[in-house]
């Protein structure tokens, strides 16, 4: 077996396990009253991110891993779906940072600032961005702006950056192609290999999507985070922690631990593209760029499994609903349902 088909098999399983978990977690939530909390709905909005991963990001990697020909709008339009749910992880996980951060340093106004329409509006608006900043490179900032080696083959990286500089902002935001581009984006609708680098600038990656969308949200994370954990060793042996919930500093621990995943995760690909980017002649094999793509995908998998294992109710009722559609699993349900948890835990629609 080559490379590329264990490359496929991968991505494969790894689609199909993470569509299967994350659906599981949103399953549970719907049947599951005792679990909507705010919290858990911000973890259902993230799985929903993950599920859009399995069934959109993971299947767009390995078709545009075959070099299909295809035309280069619809290769484009192709390589944005894995931006768009990557960004949408980031927002989710910066939302979930700020609820969590909201409910240890103010927990008397909590309720008052943190509602259930407010966190509906944020993730709308995370929806939004994720939408906008994933769908730049149709806008105009694409590989497909410069001239086609036939057209202009003395193009250096210093003369793109240069030209990209000199780019007239559209609507104050997006990239508007410059006019040496004209002539090359009417080959736009012409059939041709079909692959991520192809079409998707490196300056859009490592400068917008890397620094101004990936690192700038990771940083704000771990710093609420810091800041949650600094007001937690203060108030250790005061009162007000006593009577604080333990179950939400437990609950920060996890979401902690999962944006951890998410830079071990995420940070060997984007690394990848900033080496090709700054030094082309030191740039990764292809091999190691679709492992890395594997690892990305991974950390969709990941992330459920982590809450449900850091917290125990949450990972209760998972298990409560996976036996109940298991197939030929009655007899684990008959167990169950004798448990002290069955009045809780058992299946109900709401």
């Amino acid at each position: 077996m080559g490379v590329d088909a264990l490359f496929i098999v991968l991505e494969a399983a790894l689609g199909l396990s993470v569509t299967g978990v994350n659906l599981l977690v949103c399953v549970t939530v719907y049947l599951h009253k005792e679990v909507r909390t705010l919290t858990n709905y911000l973890i259902t909005c993230l799985a929903l991110a993950d599920l859009s991963v399995g069934v959109l990001a993971v299947p767009c990697s390995i078709l545009l891993s075959l070099d299909l020909t295809l035309c280069l709008n619809s290769c484009l339009l192709l390589a944005c779906w894995p931006l768009i749910t990557t960004q949408f992880s980031v927002f989710v996980l910066l939302a979930i940072a700020i609820n969590t951060h909201l409910k240890i340093r103010q927990p008397s106004r909590y309720r008052i600032l943190v509602t259930k329409k407010r966190v509906t509006m944020a993730i709308s608006l995370c929806c939004i961005l994720a939408l906008i900043i994933g769908f730049t490179p149709v806008m105009g900032w694409n590989s497909l702006d410069l001239p086609a080696e036939s057209l202009m083959p003395n193009v250096s990286l210093a003369a793109e950056r240069s030209l990209l500089r000199e780019r007239i902002s559209l609507l104050g935001f997006f990239p508007q192609p410059f006019e040496m581009a004209r002539v090359a984006n009417l080959s736009r609708a012409v059939a041709g290999p079909c692959s991520f680098r192809h079409v998707i600038s490196l300056n859009y990656m490592v400068y917008f999507m890397f620094f101004c969308c990936t690192l700038m949200p990771l940083s704000t994370m771990l710093g609420i985070y810091a800041d949650a954990f600094r007001l937690v060793h203060g108030y250790v042996n005061s009162q007000q922690f006593r009577s604080a919930k333990r179950c939400d500093i437990q609950t920060a621990k996890t979401l902690f631990l999962m944006v951890g995943l998410f830079c071990l995760c995420w940070l060997p690909l984007n690394l990848a593209n900033c080496l090709a980017f700054f030094c082309p002649s030191c740039s990764p094999s292809s091999w190691l760029v679709n492992l890395m793509v594997a690892l990305s995908h991974l950390n969709s998998l990941l992330n459920p499994m982590i809450y449900a294992l850091r917290k125990k109710d949450f990972g209760t009722v998972l298990k409560a609903v996976l036996l109940q559609h298991l197939p030929g699993a009655s007899r684990y349900r008959s167990c169950l349902s004798g448990s002290k948890v069955s009045p809780i835990f058992h299946v109900t629609r709401p």
